[in-house]
């Protein structure tokens, strides 16, 4: 990772490529990402308060044409958010890629989720103005669940002349999690599994030049097993059955330097639980939505801002605890072709989006209903 740094920080860096068999070449690609998080309330993705260097990111990544339809690719990642991360490296993902031809191709491997416009280019800091995207639909805490699946997709793009032009990708698989990451303070996870995840994401490049609509679905299940504990006893253990399926309608216009995109979202999860003292059912329609603009002022300045709205249970609205409203502004800084600096301010209305293990077991009803968060972050790459 240090050689990664001291490459990238060169004003020299850039790609490698690697002769392989033939006149083939692995590409060689590499981001260092440091950041810091300050909130004036309530902790927010990390113990934010006093500010917080845990908002790190580091990768490498492979790729290379083996033949001239087959294509491989791997990314080693390590990142700290908070309590999430510690930094250990893991293969962020990895495929096989075989193209036909434009209108059809499979891919298999740890496979980038399509879901939402920005979903599959989420662990890309140079591809996008913000610092954080609209956490109503691109949650950060929910990367391990949301980023890859580990399985097959198939994909393609075909030309539809006058009427533009239509994308697909059709996937399905697992995900695999590591339980040491999923328990907290009160919970101890001792097993979980994805048996299953599939989807699909479709895009309309329409006749309106800039102009793409999208929509995008995904159904999974996540079956654990848990220990949590109480004030009074020993923990108790559960077994829980979570059931999901998450949709989003998306809209995006590109002219010239101006960048504008909407989504709405909705995330129907039901949690079937095998104690319910401890756990009780529930059926939770969550409503999420955002608009974002950007504007390229000059070649190493980008401004952008956005507003994002996110109800966790459709069916109750009132309370702090129960809608966050998050108006965020944004400045990027091109420094050069290989270092960018953002810096990022949040006007935050509602806790809905907060934790309570983050926030000394505080109900989310208790903390503060206004706060701020203030986010600054660099990124070196070649």
């Amino acid at each position: 990772m240090a050689a990664i740094a001291s490459v990238s920080w060169s004003p020299a860096a850039r790609a490698a490529d690697i002769p392989v068999v033939g006149d083939s070449t692995v590409e060689v690609h590499g981001f260092v990402s440091p950041g810091f998080i300050w909130t004036t309330d309530n902790n927010y993705l990390a113990k934010s308060k006093k500010g917080s260097f845990e908002f790190t990111e580091v990768g490498l990544n492979f790729t290379a044409p083996l033949t001239e339809k087959l294509h491989a690719g791997v990314q080693l990642f390590a990142h700290q958010l908070g309590p999430v991360g510690n930094y250990t490296p893991k293969a962020d993902w990895f495929y096989l890629d075989y193209r036909f031809d434009d209108y059809f191709g499979i891919r298999a491997g740890r496979v980038k989720i399509p879901f939402g416009l920005y979903n599959d280019t989420s662990d890309i800091d140079v591809a996008r103005v913000p610092v954080l995207l609209p956490q109503s639909i691109y949650p950060a805490s929910n990367r391990d669940f949301l980023l890859a699946q580990t399985g097959a997709e198939i994909y393609g793009r075909v030309d539809l002349r006058a009427a533009g032009a239509f994308e697909y990708r059709i996937f399905t698989g697992t995900i695999f999690l590591d339980v040491a990451n999923q328990s907290t303070l009160n919970t101890q996870v001792s097993s979980i599994d994805v048996p299953y995840v599939a989807g699909q994401r479709m895009i309309w490049e329409t006749p309106v030049e800039g102009l793409r609509v999208a929509g995008s679905m995904e159904a999974l299940r996540l079956d654990a097993s848990f220990a949590l504990s109480q004030p009074a006893g020993p923990p108790k253990s559960v077994d829980v059955r979570v059931p999901a399926t998450l949709w989003v309608g998306s809209a995006e216009y590109q002219h010239k330097r101006l960048l504008l995109s909407a989504e709405y979202s909705r995330w129907f999860v039901r949690i079937d639980s095998s104690d319910l003292t401890v756990l009780p059912q529930a059926n939770d329609v969550s409503e999420r939505a955002y608009g974002m603009a950007s504007y390229r002022i000059k070649d190493w300045f980008q401004p952008g801002a956005y507003y994002s709205l996110y109800y966790p249970d459709i069916h109750h609205r009132d309370g702090r605890q129960e809608v966050q409203h998050d108006v965020a502004g944004t400045l990027r800084f091109d420094i050069n072709r290989h270092w960018l600096v953002k810096l990022e301010g949040h006007f935050m209305s509602g806790t809905a989006g907060l934790t309570t293990t983050l926030n000394d077991n505080t109900s989310l009803s208790q903390l503060e209903k206004n706060w701020g968060v203030f986010l600054v972050k660099t990124t070196a790459y070649f």
